[in-house]
């Protein structure tokens, strides 16, 4: 299965997303690692079986073995984080943001990529879960590192794509039951 499978397989009252999905994965300026990296991280985030069994493949086929698990460990990650700093930043009662967090985070220090690539998967997957104090925090660290606004863009841009494909073949697949 492929890109193409998965393109196919969009009903044609969104056409747009069809169109938008080519685009961002195949007309995309990233370099292929974080390309293929933000593919793989935010195929993962959308929770869609669809979107995750077609995508995983010709990512596995982009990525070196290191960046594959980096990737699938920014997923994982950012699955934590998300939910939890979300949640300490909505609470009215702002002494929780005082407190130890007391979570397990050693990927983040030693991702066994680029850390820029890293966190720009765990921007991108932070843009899924729609956790404001992660998107911030990544953000700053990648302009930082020198990382232009347009990239971080394209990273969140290629998140939203691909979690709304994976909203619409799921609905479609409950529909079609």
């Amino acid at each position: 299965m492929s890109l193409d499978s998965l393109k196919s397989s969009i009903p044609d009252y969104a056409k747009d997303l069809k169109l938008n999905l080519g685009s961002v994965i195949g007309n995309s300026g990233l370099p292929v690692q974080q390309l293929w990296g933000t593919v793989l991280a935010t195929a993962i985030a959308s929770r869609s079986p669809i979107v995750l069994r077609e995508l995983a493949p010709e990512a596995k086929e982009n990525l070196s073995p290191e960046a594959y698990t980096a990737a699938k460990s920014a997923a994982a990650v950012m699955a934590v984080n998300n939910v939890f700093h979300r949640t300490r930043h909505l609470l009215s009662d702002h002494e929780y943001g005082t407190l130890r967090a007391g979570l397990r985070m050693h990927v983040i220090g030693n991702p066994g990529v680029d850390k820029a690539d890293f966190e720009l998967w765990s921007l991108a997957v932070s843009a899924i879960n729609g956790c404001g104090v992660c998107l911030d925090s990544h953000e700053q660290v990648l302009r930082k590192a020198g990382v232009d606004r347009e990239v971080v863009q394209e990273a969140f841009k290629i998140a939203s794509v691909i979690q709304a494909v994976g909203v619409t073949l799921d609905a479609e697949a409950v529909l079609a039951e």
